[in-house]
């Protein structure tokens, strides 16, 4: 019988898809307010590798990542997606979305995003809320899977993760010696 750990703590991230800069401003705030610090932002990017959100949000959107610098235990992480929900129908106009939120959680093997989309490869896990491993940890940088995200899976994106799961190891490097 396997003895029952509880895992190291994980590190929290987002991304955003949106139009308006000064709500991605307002809304990285909220996250801030919940979350703690931000230890890592993305450059500015262009949301251009599918046209998913058209419809709802428009054309000429931006993608940012976000990670934050409180590392905090997985148990209850449904209920980040649960609080991006409630952020993404208080800034929506007309019933239609004007930015998205895609939370999830780095761990040293793996970046998990949340979703309320059910799907083969997806695990429920409460409240209506999936888990989805996006990127695996092999050869010294993540890996993608054929249901990654196109935007997740480049170079940057892959690098800008790699960067932040290397801080998240000090991190929890550091706290294991104090």
């Amino acid at each position: 019988m396997g003895e029952i750990k509880h895992s190291d703590k994980i590190k929290i991230v987002t991304g955003m898809i949106f139009k308006d800069i000064e709500l991605f401003g307002r809304t990285k705030a909220s996250l801030i307010r919940r979350l703690g610090p931000v230890d890592f932002e993305s450059d500015l990017l262009n949301f251009d590798r599918t046209d998913y959100y058209r419809d709802e949000m428009g054309k000429d959107l931006k993608r940012k990542f976000l990670t934050f610098r409180r590392l905090r235990r997985a148990d209850g992480i449904h209920r980040l997606k649960l609080l991006s929900n409630s952020l993404e129908r208080r800034s929506s106009a007309s019933g239609k979305r004007i930015i998205n939120i895609d939370p999830g959680y780095i761990t040293p093997a793996k970046l998990i995003l949340l979703t309320t989309k059910d799907f083969a490869h997806r695990i429920y896990i409460k409240d209506g809320i999936y888990a989805e491993v996006t990127l695996s940890y092999k050869d010294k940088s993540y890996r993608s899977y054929e249901w990654t995200y196109p935007d997740y899976n480049n170079e940057y994106t892959i690098d800008f993760f790699n960067q932040a799961r290397s801080s998240y190891l000090e991190t929890i490097k550091r706290n294991r010696n104090d």
